[in-house]
């Protein structure tokens, strides 16, 4: 029988299934997104996360002032001097976000064939038959028959924590519902979720704005998660307004794909993005259940084959309170792994879960297993007939790297970058061997004062499959005029060694442009 998809192409004995992982410096080639709050806040634990296998800190601002976060941050910053692990920055915004408001912060408790009213004065106090909301709009958004869903932060979908209700009746601003399922809502806020149906407020709100003003400039994110993107606008938008905040117009920016509308637009949307993270929480109430896999997998092979990360959430909500997954949700994290996903992102079972290093410990674990047998070969033919022919330059230069780094069997890819780039071309092929980017800085002027360039490319990497950076001196040369340009790679071999991927009569790949030129090295390594 053949097939596009993964295929084991050699048989795997139940032997090696029981020998136990070997501990290795790269945890996974596939990345890990830990989001920071109140459970992974020290300096200690965060240290930890990154020994674990975290590179990249998200900071979630639907929930939170920037005090908090900014203190998590600095915590953070001391924990990578600590562990001496590169980690990047992202800022997730809060969005277009509904909220019940729960001022009492007492919980409440909904019953099965109730009525409930949803309403917009705030200064109502929240009860099982009245829950206030900070969106004037909604009886204008919605009609007879749509379905809401209210939880924590959507936390699982789960029948105790979280409710579904069903519009039975819209007077004036009020939206009467019925309760389909009982429930305890606990906490000062819950996510409110109007299933396919568009919200009439910005992509990218007031607050956000306001929060991207000072905080994010202030500290230099390195990624904008961008919430509930709807289509290509949102994204350009986004980006004219970063465009004007001094550093930020180095900051990538990442479309959250949560709904129907955003689906609808994805390949505009994914032209635009610098990545696209699957938010499988919101997809999953606008989606039936079983659609969800299919538009995972579709969209993970668009962000594969124009070469952009793709990063997948909500894959072991359970750890949130256990130390381990079920069996079903580490089936999950590999499925995605196998699927072509850069990065898994972790939410609650970081921010506030029992087990956050443990949890990200245990992802990663499942992504190496996963990557062992990853069909790799397939993958390099489906990339290479999609881009078709003619092929850039670059592209055509990096797709030949990574198919000698295969064919001499090559323990690293090293290669050379100002822009970063190359290597992300590079991971686009999905190389089974790390990539060493050695990000090279430039020096850039204002005429004011003097900056280099290059902190932001390679932290940026810390989300791409594969990519691991690793910052240059800036007297050394991104474009050197001869092929031997001896002392980099040194540094960059050296790296290596005592990361434990490079030993004694390997072959290391490198590539490298010289000149005008772009070259692919092949190298034997003697003791």
């Amino acid at each position: 029988m053949h097939s596009t998809n993964l295929l084991l192409e050699e048989p795997i004995r139940m032997a090696s299934i029981l020998e136990p992982s070997k501990p290795t410096f790269f945890p996974a080639m596939t990345k890990i997104v830990g989001t920071l709050g109140p459970k992974s806040r020290s300096v200690e634990i965060i240290s930890s996360c990154l020994e674990s296998g975290m590179s990249v800190a998200r900071f979630d601002f639907s929930w939170g002032d920037a005090e908090f976060h900014q203190e998590t941050l600095e915590n953070l910053r001391t924990a990578v001097k600590k562990s001496k692990k590169l980690c990047a920055v992202m800022l997730d915004t809060g969005g277009p976000e509904l909220q019940v408001v729960n001022k009492s912060e007492h919980p409440i408790s909904l019953q099965v064939d109730s009525l409930v009213v949803l309403t917009p004065d705030q200064d109502k106090e929240a009860t099982p038959n009245l829950l206030p909301i900070n969106f004037s709009g909604l009886s204008k958004s919605v009609k007879k028959g749509d379905t809401i869903f209210i939880g924590q932060y959507l936390f699982t979908g789960s029948e105790t924590t979280s409710v579904w209700l069903e519009v039975t009746e819209v007077k004036g601003e009020d939206v009467v519902c019925l309760i389909k399922n009982s429930a305890t809502l606990a906490g000062p806020l819950y996510t409110l979720h109007v299933s396919q149906i568009r919200i009439e407020l910005p992509t990218l709100t007031d607050k956000d704005k306001k929060v991207i003003s000072s905080w994010a400039v202030r500290n230099k994110i390195d990624i904008l998660s961008l919430s509930y993107t709807r289509n290509a606008e949102d994204v350009r938008h986004a980006r004219e307004f970063l465009s004007k905040l001094g550093d930020l117009n180095q900051t990538q920016i990442f479309a959250k794909i949560e709904n129907v509308e955003g689906m609808g637009n994805f390949d505009e949307i994914l032209g635009e993005a610098d990545g696209i993270i699957l938010s499988r929480g919101n997809l999953g109430i606008d989606l039936p259940p079983e659609k969800v896999f299919l538009f995972q997998k579709a969209a993970v092979h668009r962000c594969n084959m124009a070469g952009k990360p793709a990063v997948v959430t909500r894959v072991v909500d359970s750890m949130t309170d256990n130390l381990r997954p079920t069996r079903a949700e580490a089936t999950d994290v590999a499925n995605a792994v196998l699927d072509g996903s850069d990065a898994i992102l972790l939410g609650a079972e970081t921010l506030r879960g029992l087990y956050p290093v443990e949890t990200i410990s245990t992802v990663g674990k499942i992504c190496a297993e996963a990557e062992k047998v990853y069909n790799q070969d397939v993958y390099f033919k489906r990339a290479v007939k999609c881009v078709g022919e003619p092929m850039t330059h670059l592209e055509s230069i990096a797709s030949s790297a990574v198919r000698a780094a295969i064919k001499v069997k090559a323990s690293v890819i090293i290669c050379f970058t100002s822009s970063g780039r190359a290597a992300r071309l590079l991971a686009k092929y999905r190389p089974p061997m790390p990539v060493l980017s050695v990000v090279i800085p430039l020096l850039q002027t204002n005429q004011l004062r003097w900056t280099f360039s290059g902190a932001f490319q390679a932290r940026q990497s810390l989300i791409v499959r594969g990519i691991f950076p690793i910052l240059a001196d800036p007297r050394h040369p991104a474009e050197s005029t001869n092929a031997t340009d001896e002392s980099i790679l040194k540094v960059a071999l050296d790296h290596g060694k005592t990361a434990g991927v490079i030993k004694p009569h390997d072959r290391v790949v490198v590539f490298q442009k010289v000149g005008d030129s772009s070259v692919v090295k092949i190298i034997e390594l003697e003791n």
